[in-house]
């Protein structure tokens, strides 16, 4: 079994001093998890203070994006190596809301994660359809699209999330047994591009509307590897229990 991975994406929300105060309060009510890996996002604005604040305990940090090149006059842009000297980890890239409404592709995520790879991060790639695409039966062929485009040439270790748009702060969530359908889809996708070894190996995170009340159901879900949680991983509570899941 892969290890549980439990991310949250503040999106934008929080000023500083209520970064600091989530995280301060949140290391301690997290300092006993083990057997799985903690994962944040924050705006950029708080991975620098974050870091300090999380520094040796066991949650790490991603960034939100990033761009493919390295620097430039690429104005608003944040790359790789900046993420990498705020002490970040990881890296989400293609997120829906990236998708509509800043003009993401399937090859601009291709890029990012390529990016993303070159300086150490470790990309976590969303997925996933919209209530019309899966009302016409295309889930699973723009799902498979959108992991082989963002996905080619690359063999190293990513992380996939499946977020159905139509359940992304809706307060709508995919049955477990729904997520599943597709997790096990996309997993058959990746075995096909890579090998049943890298699809076993390869973490597929569930997101869209996981609240505390839903996540051990989710998480008893043989190809759900763990969740990538949005407006209930800003609240330390709600997020602690997400992260305690009990499968």
């Amino acid at each position: 079994m892969n290890k549980p991975m439990l991310a949250g994406n503040w999106k934008m929300f929080k000023t500083v001093a209520e970064a600091e105060a989530f995280a301060a309060a949140f290391k301690t009510a997290v300092a006993d998890v083990t057997d799985r890996e903690i994962l944040i996002c924050p705006p950029a604005i708080h991975l620098d203070r974050l870091g300090q604040i999380f520094a040796g305990t066991n949650v790490s940090l991603g960034g939100q994006n990033l761009y493919w090149e390295d620097q430039g006059a690429f104005t608003g842009e944040i790359s790789g190596p900046m993420l990498k000297s705020t002490g970040a980890t990881f890296a989400l890239i293609g997120h829906s809301e990236r998708r509509q409404y800043f003009g993401e592709t399937d090859a601009t995520v291709n890029q990012r994660t390529k990016a993303a790879l070159k300086h150490g991060l470790v990309p976590v790639v969303c997925v996933g359809e919209t209530l019309a695409q899966r009302e016409a039966g295309q889930t699973m062929s723009l799902i498979e699209t959108q992991v082989r485009g963002g996905l080619e040439g690359i063999e190293a270790e990513v992380l996939v999330a499946y977020e159905p748009v139509w359940a992304i702060g809706t307060g709508k969530t995919a049955t477990p047994a729904m997520a599943q359908e597709v997790h096990a889809g996309i997993r058959k996708v990746l075995a096909d591009m890579r090998g049943h070894d890298y699809a076993a190996k390869t973490r597929i995170l569930y997101g869209g509307s996981v609240k505390p009340d839903n996540i051990d159901e989710l998480m008893r879900e043989p190809d759900i590897d763990g969740v990538l949680v949005g407006g209930a991983s800003l609240d330390v509570e709600s997020f602690a229990r997400i992260v305690k899941f009990k499968a």
